[in-house]
Formats: C-alpha cells, structure tokens, sequence
C-alpha cells in the first residue's frame, strides 16, 4: 500500500521516529539505573511492545484490563493493571491469575484493601496488591507518610488474600510544567513521594519490593531515581504536540499521525477541510494552556512528514477538520482536492483510541511497510 491511496482518516506510524524515541529512553534509564515498565495504554500494540523490549516480553503496563488480556495472549506476563481497581472486576482478575499472568493491581483506600484480601480469601487465590500514592494532587492517591497508608498496607500485607507488592505514583502535573528545570523539580518531589513512603512501610515492618514512578516528562528529565525500582513511561514511544509543548521533545520527533484526504475548499474563509475530524484527531485540546496552541493539530506534507509552516487544523466537527492558515493567504493550487496531508496530535493517546491500526512507514518512504493491530475496549 502506497499512502497516496490509503484509505483516510488512517493512522501513520513513522518507525524509525518511534525507534528513536526508545532509544532515548532506554539510553536514560540505563544512566539512572532503573528498570521500565512501560505504559502501553498509548500503543495498544503488541508489536510496540516488542519494540520497546528489543522483541522479549517484559514487565508492563496497563490502563484496562481488556489490555491485560491482550497482552498476556501475546505473552507479557508481568503486568501492572495502573488504575484504581473497581471490585466488581475482581472476577476479571480471578481469571487472569487462573490463566498464569502475574498481574498486579493498584488501591487507595483501606475500605478497598479490605474488599481485595477478602475475595482473595473467599477464592483461595492471593492477589498482588500496590499502594497508589498522591505526589502532586494530580488526580487519585494517598498521602505518602499518612496513617491511612498505613492502614492501608497493613490490611494489605496481613491479609490472607493478598500478597503487599509496594507503591507507585504518576507525577501528572509535570504535564503543567513550563520550564525543564521545572520537570526536574517535579521528578524529584515524585521520586521522594514514593521513596519515602517506602522507607516509612519498612519502618513499620512492610517491605516494598516495587517503588514505581511514571510520567514521561519526569522520565525523561530526572537527574536522580536513587531508591525507585522502576519507571512506567508510556507516551515517549510517540510523543505528541502536548510533550513538545512541556518540552519532552521536538514536533519533529512526533511518530504518529493521522492520514487525511482534503475533500473540499472553502476560499472565502481561507480553508481546506479535510476528512479527519474530531472522531479521528480527537477533540483533546491540551495545548490550549500551553504557550503555543496548536487546537487540533499541526498539517505535515503527505508523503515527507515535513511540517507545513503556519498550516493548522484550526476547527473540526465528528468528520471534518478545517485546516488554515495563521499567516498569509492559502495557495489552493498546492493542495488540490483529493490530494492528502497529515495531522500531528495533540494527545497521542486519544487520537490513536480512534483507530483499529497503524500503518508503517519507515525513514519517510511512501510505501506502508507493515500493519499492526490495535486493542480496544475495556
């Protein structure tokens, strides 16, 4: 398949992009001396998966558990499940672990620690447990030197049901960061979160084999993981217009996008309208509190992947993207009906929700080398 005739809106993987993007990462954590568990819920891809591992099959994680069967079929064992589990998808874990998978799922409350070790009791099966930890008011998490986190793990390690495995945090507000410097602050105040939380369970008798991070930003800028076991960076693979915003990386190193066919002119208002529209950009706005506003999408040369100056996808409804010019007239003529552009992302992770697949391009050929296959669903 030639990307002149694709069928639009599709998903562009450029390879050797997402293959730099590992690289830097890996070459990162290696210096810190720290393990990866990498998100996945941005690929959804086996084939990512094995990209990131050099083809083995390491530790990962998850944001579904659709995602944990999907992976485990493809014989990722180790899996962290990283949302706050709900009790009534206990049953869905039950059957994981019959299956063999070495799943484990994260809380933050004692009431739910107490729902999680009782089902483990009353199914004769132990399920590995971690403590999610508020390093930044971010979103969900105990405090890390609180007596509710105590609480929490003691019902967690004395329990028959469970087996304690630790903490983890997610440091979502070095997505709010202005500066590197500001990211390297912040991937510190998410390394002390988690590590001292730790020493303070071992001071009470509970020891934490995983004291687990994840942002990529912090990932990417932390000068010091001295007591974190491993990082969970996931958005790196592909990066997008909201990570070359906080400063993660270029727009150039951005190795997803949405292929586009432009479907009609509108002069009057100096705009082409294109085929990808909310449905298959997504409507993320992030950019909009950032210091540039992308809206909805940078505009890139169909076949190069070279971004278009001052071309932006301005407006989208569900099936039209409204591409226009933020200086100077449109040279219609350059863009002919029918002819195709791509879309960089603002969030890598909503727009790629959208699709079944990823076409592969490798180096800026035109030619899709290869289709891989997406999971969906909950």
């Amino acid at each position: 398949m030639n990307i002149s005739n694709a069928k639009t809106p599709c998903l562009i993987l450029d390879k050797s992009k997402m293959d730099n993007n590992i690289s830097r990462m890996a070459r990162g954590l290696k210096r810190l001396g720290v393990s990866h568990r990498p998100h996945l819920k941005t690929s959804k891809c086996t084939n990512v998966a094995e990209a990131v591992f050099g083809g083995q099959k390491g530790p990962i994680t998850v944001s579904t558990l659709a995602e944990a069967n999907y992976f485990f079929k493809a014989g990722f064992k180790d899996i962290m499940y990283a949302v706050g589990i709900n009790p009534n998808k206990l049953d869905d874990v039950k059957s994981l672990l019959a299956l063999g998978a070495d799943l484990k799922i994260i809380l933050d409350s004692p009431e739910v620690a107490s729902l999680v070790t009782s089902y483990g009791t009353q199914n004769n099966i132990y399920i590995k447990t971690l403590i999610e930890l508020n390093c930044d008011d971010h979103r969900a998490g105990l405090e890390p030197l609180d007596d509710e986190t105590l609480k929490t793990a003691i019902i967690l390690h004395e329990g028959k049901g469970t087996h304690f495995m630790g903490v983890m945090t997610h440091a979502g507000d070095s997505y709010n960061c202005i500066s590197i410097k500001a990211i390297e602050t912040m991937a510190e105040v998410e390394r002390k979160c988690v590590v001292d939380c730790a020493t303070f369970l071992n001071e009470n008798g509970i020891p934490s084999p995983i004291v687990s991070v994840g942002s990529t930003p912090t990932a990417l800028f932390a000068k010091d993981l001295t007591g974190v076991t491993e990082v969970r960076a996931g958005v790196y693979v592909f990066f997008d217009l909201f990570q070359a915003g906080v400063g993660s990386c270029k727009p150039e190193d951005i190795a997803l996008s949405v292929l586009t066919t432009i479907i009609s002119h509108k002069k009057s208002l100096n705009r082409i309208i294109t085929d990808a529209g909310g449905m298959a950009l997504s409507k993320d706005r992030g950019t909009g509190g950032q210091k540039i506003d992308r809206k909805y999408g940078l505009v890139c040369e169909a076949k190069s992947g070279k971004i278009i100056e001052n071309f932006i996808v301005g407006d989208v409804s569900q099936e039209h993207g409204m591409v226009s010019s933020l200086k100077g007239d449109i040279d219609f003529s350059k863009y002919p009906i029918g002819s195709k552009l791509r879309i960089l992302p603002n969030h890598a992770c909503m727009t790629a929700a959208a699709h079944s697949q990823y076409h592969l391009l490798d180096k800026n050929s035109e030619e899709v080398t290869y289709i891989w296959q997406r999971c969906t669903g909950w």
